[in-house]
């Protein structure tokens, strides 16, 4: 009978003894937390408030119920949004733009305090409206693209700078996508296709004016050729002509023997009989 409350109080002790155990544990995991790689903690306190202090990588003590950590990721992160804007000659252009951005870790806990965690949907977006809607409302719609690269440059000077006001490091920005409007894209294409007809017809009018000069010159070529020939007709005679009519009967004639239908009749008194014999035997 004496083992018995002996026992039960062995087993009390045990009881306590793991209960003590499991609030200490308890109370030791509550007092660590731990900051991974690519982020800081800052810690807020009940009584301080935010503590000015960042805190680093690695596992680090804290007061439980009185401080809390919140962990920010320091890593460059990408945005993209668009915005619709308005050119100086009022045409309407989308852009889309794109952010590598992270928060300055000096200032952490004053992001926390002014913005969050989502410090940087709360701001990005609205600071890259207003920045591309500034520098947009400089240029023509047509500059955009052939000063594109001094565009960027503003946008990423300006975007740089304002982001800074609110702690925040932009590592690069980019101007990836720029369309019009549908008005804009016709009248573009309109305006094209109209340079190409102007084209077309500045062939025309140069193809006119060479066929212009060439009958020129081959009318001065045979002006001079008649007036060589007069001249040379003058001086020597009627020769040449008489020459050139031999040959040229020659040529008929050797076209005419070639066909069979041709008939040659001597001139003179043998012509005539053969004349006569013909329309006999026709007669007949």
């Amino acid at each position: 009978m004496a083992g018995g409350p002996a026992a039960v109080s062995f087993l009390t002790n045990i009881a306590k003894a793991a209960a003590g155990l499991g609030a200490a544990a308890s109370l030791a995991s509550a007092s660590l937390y731990t900051v991974d790689g690519g982020e800081r903690a800052v810690i807020f306190d009940r009584f301080r408030g935010v503590l000015p202090e960042t805190v680093g990588e690695g596992t680090h003590f804290l007061v439980p119920w009185l401080q809390k950590p919140f962990i920010f990721d320091i890593r460059t992160r990408p945005h993209n949004f668009s915005s619709n804007s308005g050119t100086k000659d009022l045409q309407m252009v989308n852009l889309t733009l794109r952010l590598l951005s992270r928060p300055d870790v000096q200032h952490l806990p004053t992001i926390f305090t002014s913005l969050g965690l989502e410090y940087d949907d709360k701001v990005l977006p609205s600071i890259g409206n207003e920045v591309l809607k500034a520098v947009v409302a400089q240029f023509n719609a047509d500059q955009l693209l052939t000063e594109r690269p001094h565009v960027s440059a503003l946008v990423r000077d300006a975007l740089i700078r304002r982001a800074r006001e609110f702690n925040i490091i932009l590592d690069d920005v980019a101007i990836t996508h720029l369309s019009y409007g549908i008005e804009f894209s016709q009248a573009v294409e309109k305006k094209q296709v109209a340079q190409q007809e102007a084209e077309r017809s500045k062939f025309l009018v140069a193809k006119a004016e060479q066929e212009r000069r060439a009958a020129i010159v081959r009318a001065e070529g045979e002006s001079e050729s008649a007036r060589l020939i007069s001249e040379a007709t003058a001086m020597a005679g009627t020769g040449l002509i008489e020459l050139r009519r031999i040959e040229a009967a020659k040529e008929i004639a050797a076209e005419l023997a070639r066909s069979p239908n041709v008939a040659y009749i001597p001139s003179g008194e043998n012509g005539k009989m053969l004349l006569g014999l013909n329309a006999a035997g026709f007669g007949r």
